[in-house]
Order: C-alpha cells, then sequence, then structure tokens
C-alpha cells in the first residue's frame, strides 16, 4: 500500500492535488493509496472515483483525516 501525508504541504499553502495524483499514477494494478491530509478531501472522492477508485475514510481528530483508495472491484455485466 503507498502512503501520502500531504499535512506539511497543505501547511506551507501548497496545494496537494498534483503530489496526490501523481501518487496515483505511479501505483501498482491493484495497490491502494493511504492518504492523510488535514482535512475530509471530499472534492477528491468523485475524482478518484471516476478513476476508479472506492474510498474510506477515518476521523483521526484534530482535523487530521486517513482515507483509504482503494481499487473497485469490476462488477459483472449483464
Amino acid at each position: 500500500m503507498a502512503h501520502l501525508d500531504v499535512r506539511d504541504l497543505m501547511a506551507r499553502g501548497e496545494e496537494p492535488f498534483a503530489a496526490i495524483m501523481a501518487a496515483v499514477s505511479a501505483l501498482s494494478p491493484g495497490e491502494p493509496l493511504e492518504l492523510v491530509a488535514p482535512l475530509d478531501p471530499v472534492p477528491l472522492y468523485s475524482v478518484m472515483e471516476a478513476r476508479g477508485y472506492g474510498h474510506e475514510t477515518e476521523d483521526l481528530g484534530e482535523g487530521d483525516f486517513l482515507v483509504v483508495f482503494s481499487p473497485l472491484e469490476a462488477r459483472p455485466h449483464g
């Protein structure tokens, strides 16, 4: 599982989207991404869903969130 913590990046006022997408692009097929952020990254959920990932979110307290983005299982057609 890949891990990315964007709290320091965001504390410096930097936008984490490019770093997150770079981490997603580097994932092996079927590999999940564990993201730690200083907010609940709700807008990222639809972006990741469009790329084939579901998410599980855990509130770590003090404003921090752990989100695990995992590849969605292919659904049978018909």
